[in-house]
């Protein structure tokens, strides 16, 4: 709700976090949360133990992969880098980065690739993108391979 100000549909001058502090105003809100919601950018002082911890949880969420739209541009771009690198091996089948692009999960084909060499691949690819690619913190990468049989009693 911090972010009420955001969906103003007329043009101002006033920022979002003042213009949704007047919303709660107006919709008597609490005075606690008029004042989180002015004050969560340090535009007008804060007078409760709600208002810091708005301000935490803010920058917290702006600052997690794909929050600003600068930013999301290079999170997709290095989310499908990621995939693609995992797709450029024999018998991946399909990739697909979770997480935020904290995890790679890689499907191959049962009858093109071995446990064995399952194990190999997800380790090559780990190497591989710790080699070629830049991230924050670290990416697991696993291999699933999936083998059904099944046979049907009439």
């Amino acid at each position: 709700m911090h972010d009420l100000g955001k969906v103003g549909e007329e043009e101002t001058e006033l920022s979002h976090a003042i213009l949704g502090m007047e919303m709660c105003e107006k919709y008597r809100e609490h005075p606690a949360v008029i004042n989180a919601v002015g004050a969560h950018h340090d535009e007008i002082e804060m007078n409760n133990i709600i208002s810091p911890i708005v301000q935490a949880c803010d920058a917290i969420s702006g600052a997690r992969p794909g929050a600003r739209r600068e930013i999301l541009e290079s999170y997709l771009k290095r989310i499908g880098e990621l995939e693609e690198l995992a797709m450029s091996y024999e018998g991946v089948q399909k990739a697909f980065a979770m997480q935020a692009g904290r995890e790679l999960r890689v499907i191959v084909e049962s009858e093109k690739v071995s446990d064995e060499y399952a194990d190999e691949l997800s380790f090559m690819i780990s190497q591989k993108i710790q080699d070629e690619m830049q991230y924050p913190g670290q990416i697991k990468v696993t291999v699933i391979r999936e083998k059904r049989s099944v046979s049907v009693a009439k």
